[in-house]
């Protein structure tokens, strides 16, 4: 695959309209065996078990199929759901690329979910198999994954990385120096093509009125990852350091896919370290970085993102859309900008600044990769809802519901219209055929916390439950977006009896000590 030329229209449908994501990975495979694919955070011990490790792309291609054998020897249906909550290292890259090249759909879980969301996300979709991390931080994840079996009937296997699993648990170790493996069935054999078309992945999504799974096929993840590639100028065969995780749709169409259409290294980082980010920059030169947008402006002050450290492409990933506009300018023009506005699971726009330094306008109607480029392929279209918001459609937006026919259920689910359009919930000023669309305010009701979203009356009316004079307010927050606060008679009970039902974290979190380290800035 060439990339020189990838805003050539039929190019671009090419690779869309039929290679999967595993597809591309083989690709580099085959071409640039002993290339460098993978390197893990120096850090890596931290927050997980193992030293870190560097893998070619023979190295990576040769466990992804052992993991992937293992997981179809199973006995795992073609088309089963696997959910993982992996730490941000190899591993996490690997799990994905073996699940799909078993056949199966890549369910990416969030790692501070606990019990009480990991039960509802995998009985909401029927979830087969799930593939975990025995430690993320100070978290034994293999009890976490070995709970939410019990809790699920359809979970049939719990797998994982790491020392020492526990009765239950498949341990996935022993994969990296296997010699032989486990055969692979022809999945060509049991599917129609072309592999793009069938399903790739679920993400969640968090509505006002609830959890909501999100499904892609491998084309549509392709369309937002080419509309990061190309505006972004990532070049073949690029040095990327990302600092996103890919437990969402905006990780895996900012970082992961990107990465498999350059066929370069992927350089990962537990998010978010600044010591250990520098050392990354010094001890592995990146062309490209991905960090959160919020953080551009602070490592810029730093020092940090300058083209004598070899960085040349900064992509400033922004989960809260409508903080972009309040973003400073970029001074430094030997190093380009382009931010990527992340609307919750259900699209995203890419654009590059321009010689101002400031956050580019994109225009309603088609959003081509690359703006302003004749003939570039249309990877979305936007336009403004009667009630002000924005919304999106094209060949990177969900298509309709998952699971099929969950629109007939109680349970909350994506609204597609009739010709193609999602509402975001983003409100934005500018009309129809007015000034250019601008964010001004995420969809109401919803706390957003780093890459967490939570329903803002649930959040109350979980802690009222357990103490009647507790509060629990979103704060706002420079890095974060908003941070929780709380205040109760007990903190201690209060965070113990958050913990004991399994809730995320964060909830927990707010009622600490303000001296207390933050867990959304690890």
């Amino acid at each position: 695959m060439i990339l020189a030329d990838l805003h050539d229209q039929d190019l671009a449908s090419r690779i869309g309209g039929r290679a999967s994501l595993d597809d591309l990975f083989r690709r580099t495979a085959e071409r640039r065996p002993d290339a460098l694919a993978l390197v893990d955070p120096p850090n890596r011990q931290a927050f997980t078990e193992g030293a870190p490790r560097r893998l070619t792309y023979a190295q990576a291609d040769h466990v992804v199929s052992a993991i992937a054998g293992r997981l179809r020897r199973l006995r795992l249906h073609t088309d089963s759901l696997v959910g993982f909550q992996v730490a941000n290292s190899v591993e996490s890259v690997l799990t994905l690329l073996a699940i799909l090249r078993a056949g199966l759909i890549a369910l990416p879980l969030p790692l501070l979910w606990r019990r009480a969301d990991m039960r509802n996300a995998l009985s909401r979709v029927g979830a087969r198999a799930l593939i975990v991390s025995g430690r993320v931080g100070d978290q034994d994840h293999f009890e976490i994954a070995l709970q939410a079996a019990t809790d699920v009937f359809s979970i049939r296997y719990v797998c994982g990385f790491g020392r020492r699993p526990p009765d239950g648990v498949i341990g996935l170790d022993d994969l990296f120096d296997a010699e032989a493996l486990d055969p692979l069935p022809s999945i060509e054999d049991e599917r129609d093509p072309p592999p793009s078309a069938h399903l790739a992945a679920v993400t969640w999504d968090v509505t006002p009125e609830g959890l909501v799974p999100v499904a892609r096929s491998h084309a549509e993840l392709v369309a937002a990852g080419l509309a990061v590639l190309l505006e972004g100028s990532i070049g073949q065969q690029a040095t990327i350091l990302s600092t996103v995780a890919m437990a969402s749709f905006g990780g895996l169409a900012v970082s992961i896919v990107p990465w498999l259409l350059s066929g370069g290294t992927l350089i990962l980082h537990q998010p978010f370290d600044a010591g250990v980010f520098a050392e990354q920059c010094a001890a592995s030169p990146s062309d490209t970085i991905i960090v959160p947008g919020p953080m551009i402006a602070p490592l810029a002050q730093a020092g940090q993102l300058v083209a004598e450290g070899g960085v040349r492409h900064v992509i400033g990933f922004w989960r809260a859309p409508e903080r972009l506009a309040h973003a400073p300018a970029w001074h430094d023009p030997s190093v380009h900008v382009t931010d990527i506005q992340v609307f919750g699971e259900i699209g995203l726009i890419a654009a590059r600044r321009g010689r101002d330094g400031l956050p580019a306008l994109v225009t309603w109607g088609p959003v081509p990769a690359l703006r302003g480029m004749p003939g570039a392929p249309i990877v979305a279209e936007i336009r403004r809802t009667d009630r002000g918001t924005l919304a999106m459609a094209g060949p990177m937006v969900p298509r309709c519901a998952f699971p099929p026919g969950v629109e007939d259920t109680p349970f909350p689910s994506i609204r597609v219209s009739t010709d193609g359009f999602i509402d975001t919930g983003y409100t934005c000023r500018g009309g129809p055929d007015g000034p250019a669309p601008l964010v001004s305010g995420p969809p109401p009701g919803l706390v957003t916390v780093g890459g967490y979203r939570f329903v803002a009356g649930d959040l109350q009316n979980v802690v009222l439950d357990l103490d009647a004079g507790a509060t629990l307010a979103a704060l706002p927050d420079a890095l974060s977006g908003q941070r929780l606060a709380g205040a109760a008679g007990d903190p201690d009970r209060l965070r113990e009896e958050l913990d004991s039902l399994g809730l995320n974290p964060l909830m927990a979190a707010a009622f600490r000590a303000p001296h207390a380290p933050s867990l959304t800035r690890r």
